[in-house]
């Protein structure tokens, strides 16, 4: 057997066992989703607040009590937050009816007398054909309004066990790490748990950048919503915030949605001037806040960064597009760090170094091949010789009359440098 072949097969059953392997683990994830979304969210909500908890207990603060009160802290937060979205929402949205009515009466009138001419009785029957598309699909609707009620209860149960597994990680995660790790061989199981703590470093970092960049793609958008006169300008800046979680694609989207609804409500200029606002806003994220607050502590590609977002929402929707990019970035430093010699070292250089979070440098020139330098593709691939015209050099467009006749003399003539060579 060739040992191309061998190897070749060698390779091939490993890797169908890994295969093999990770449809597995993608199964039963698939299969308790349920239990594995919560235990995520409640992983990135203890990389937020675990550093408040710890800065309490090194004052003096019992643990327990720094973690009742981060937690209480933190819903109370939140809970105001949704009670002003949802008043704001509801007072504004009176306004935005009124206004997308107009809208749509200005579209009308443009349909029937600008340049397009469609006649009222067209533009009647499409406004028709859309009601008895509602109510042919009105059981579906009503069966959709059904599904919803049960959805709804499956958020209350992941937001309660959310809440749970986040208490307890706050409180005793690190043993809840090293209890994890004792099915690892002893050999290998100090350096497994020193990969997880340095992942959940990159995690904790990640997140508390993210929400500082999220606070202020919202404040900057929230508040040229608000100067324009765009209605909901709170609850689209909230929109904004949520976006953010999903790095370089949610606010992106999110300021999309903004644009449209002052485009609806307000006209095309405001329209404009939101999106001047959602890109300025953008250029601020990547150029200032990326590099300033989150360095190189979870340094990805923004190639890796896009791929993993859509992987993410294909497999598991929103909650995957959410959750796919810290992943990866705790997979990176974990991953790193068990093929490291020295894991401390990798931790010390993310640290240290000021490089964006989601970097792409330049390639530089590949190397110019030796044949390319002096030989046939230079002098030969592009030759203009006339009669008793010199050869051009394509390249540095010099006349070279040695070369032309070099072939007369058996191979040998001047480079275009002026040295002898020979054939």
């Amino acid at each position: 057997m060739h040992p191309l072949v061998r190897v070749g097969a060698a390779w091939t059953w490993r890797l169908l066992v890994l295969l093999a392997g990770l449809l597995a683990l993608g199964y039963v994830v698939h299969r308790l989703n349920t239990v594995v979304i919560p235990v995520c969210l409640a992983l990135l909500a203890t990389a937020f607040l675990a550093p408040m908890v710890d800065w309490m207990q090194r004052r003096g603060v019992p643990r327990a009590l720094g973690v009742i009160v981060v937690i209480l802290a933190g819903l109370g937060v939140i809970a105001g937050i949704l009670t002003f979205v949802i008043e704001q929402f509801v007072d504004g949205l009176p306004q935005l009816t009124s206004q997308v009515t107009d809208s749509v009466k200005r579209m009308q009138n443009w349909l029937t007398e600008g340049p397009l001419h469609f006649s009222d009785t067209q533009i009647r029957n499409a406004g028709d054909s859309i009601v008895k598309s509602l109510q042919t699909h009105q059981d579906a609707l009503t069966s959709g309004a059904l599904t919803t009620a049960t959805v709804i209860g499956e958020i209350l149960t992941g937001a309660l066990l959310t809440l749970f597994t986040t208490i307890f990680l706050l409180y005793s995660g690190r043993q809840i790490w090293e209890f994890c790790t004792r099915i690892v061989p002893k050999g290998t199981r100090e350096k497994v748990r020193t990969a997880g703590t340095l992942g959940f470093g990159s995690l904790v970092g990640y997140v508390r950048a993210t929400v500082a960049v999220a606070a202020v793609d919202a404040i900057g958008i929230g508040a040229g919503l608000a100067v324009i006169g765009v209605p909901l300008a709170l609850p689209l800046a909230s929109l904004v915030f949520i976006g953010a979680f999903i790095p370089i694609v949610g606010a992106v989207l999110a300021g999309c949605v903004a644009v449209f609804v002052a485009l609806v409500t307000k006209g095309l200029l405001s329209a404009l001037l939101t999106l001047a606002i959602v890109v300025a806003v953008m250029q601020l994220e990547g150029h200032v806040l990326q590099p300033l607050l989150l360095g190189r502590a979870v340094r990805i590609h923004p190639l890796a960064v896009v791929l993993a977002i859509t992987t993410g929402i294909v497999l598991a929707g929103i909650i995957g597009g959410l959750l796919a990019v810290p992943l990866v970035a705790v997979l990176n430093t974990a991953i790193r760090s068990l093929m490291s010699d020295d894991p401390e070292a990798i931790a010390d250089a993310e640290r240290d170094s000021g490089e964006p979070l989601y970097s792409a440098r330049a390639d530089e020139p590949y190397p110019v091949p030796e044949y390319e330098r002096g030989g046939w593709l230079r002098w030969g691939a592009v030759k203009q010789d006339n009669g008793n015209q010199p050869a051009v050099d394509p390249v540095s467009g010099r006349q070279d009359s040695a070369r032309r006749d070099s072939g007369a003399e058996g191979g040998k003539g001047k480079d275009p440098d002026g040295a002898q060579s020979k054939g």
